[in-house]
């Protein structure tokens, strides 16, 4: 049974249940009826790194299971304060990739806003986890810039609102800046990277769907998801609610030690992924910041798991194995793995 403090009232309205999201590390082990002994080392590790997580989302952990893949996404730990060698605030040098503030451009023919500090979830692996968002990172006002930058730049094509979460704005602010951005005569395709319609399924309400459904731009988003065990059948409905709108549907993972470090695990979310309308994308090797090493899978054992999952699917249910390098001027393969078939 979901305890009462979990259950979602009917009704209530997204920015509630993003307000009422779990931040002390002693309730979620409450939650979950998990050992109170493990807050010490969560709090240790949340000074660093602030836990917050959705209560929907806590709603689809195991409870009496500390090693619930999805409670492992987002419990602080006390390896997260020691240091790796290797492992750094900055593992990807986004800082040399920004010619005015929030506005990264690393490869062609895109760019990328960080349009807002703020998520819903606080991943433990997020590579942005030591970002400065203060100085680099617009509000409304700020936008400005950036949109001028990008109006000089007729090779942009394509722009990408990031974060934290593009979705945790309201659907007002977002409007606003996607009339700005349709503006822009040369930009063709809007991509935007959420957590949200997966960790706060509510969050896909009518006003973000009339947004999405009345921009000139072609929209795709791009969806974090690791273990099937996230969607749920509230996930599902939004998800279709999305494709509905004309939105395209990719789905991103990062390989993780402990949470989806197999093939049958792989394989289960990208079936479940498809179901609900969405194609897997991409399968990231763990960027390198400070505080993520315990989930950290050898290449080769990455290679090895990657070449198993393309056995068990069809090609186009396969995510590319990737990894992200400072300076290269697109996503770099791990492997190049045979055809899986029709």
């Amino acid at each position: 049974m979901i305890p009462r403090s979990l259950s979602l009232q009917q009704g209530e309205r997204w920015q509630q249940q993003l307000a009422a999201a779990v931040t002390d590390p002693a309730e979620l082990l409450a939650l979950l009826d998990l050992d109170p002994a493990l807050a010490a080392g969560a709090r240790r590790a949340g000074r660093l790194f602030p836990l917050r997580v959705p209560r929907g989302f806590v709603a689809r952990m195991r409870r009496g299971d500390p090693a619930d893949p999805l409670l492992r996404q987002v419990l602080p730990l006390d390896a997260e304060c020691r240091p790796v060698p290797g492992f750094t605030a900055d593992p990807l040098q986004e800082g040399e990739a920004m010619p005015v503030p929030g506005l990264l451009h690393k490869y062609r023919g895109r760019a990328l806003l960080t349009v807002t500090g703020a998520c819903a979830v606080h991943c433990r692996y997020c590579f942005r986890r030591h970002f400065p968002y203060a100085e680099a990172n617009p509000v409304r006002d700020g936008w400005r810039p950036a949109l001028e930058w990008l109006a000089a730049h007729a090779d942009i094509h394509e722009i990408i609102l990031s974060g934290g979460d593009p979705l945790s704005l309201g659907n007002r602010r977002l409007a606003e800046l996607g009339r700005a951005l349709e503006a822009v005569p040369h930009l063709r395709r809007l991509r935007i990277h959420s957590r949200l319609p997966v960790v706060l399924p509510a969050r896909v309400d009518e006003g973000l769907l009339a947004w999405l459904s009345g921009s000139r731009l072609q929209t795709v988003m791009v969806l974090h998801t690791n273990h099937g065990n996230e969607i749920d059948a509230a996930v599902a409905a939004a998800l279709r609610r999305l494709g509905d709108a004309g939105v395209s549907l990719l789905n991103q993972s990062v390989l993780l030690r402990g949470v989806n470090d197999s093939a049958g695990v792989l394989a289960e979310l990208s079936e479940t992924l498809f179901a609900a309308g969405v194609l897997p994308y991409y399968l990231h090797q763990l960027d390198p910041v400070d505080g993520a090493a315990h989930f950290a899978v050898a290449d080769d054992e990455a290679v090895a798991l990657h070449r198993t999952l393309a056995t068990r699917l069809p090609g186009y249910l396969v995510p590319r194995l990737v990894r992200e390098l400072p300076g290269r001027p697109g996503k770099s393969p791990l492997a190049e793995v045979a055809d899986a078939g029709d």
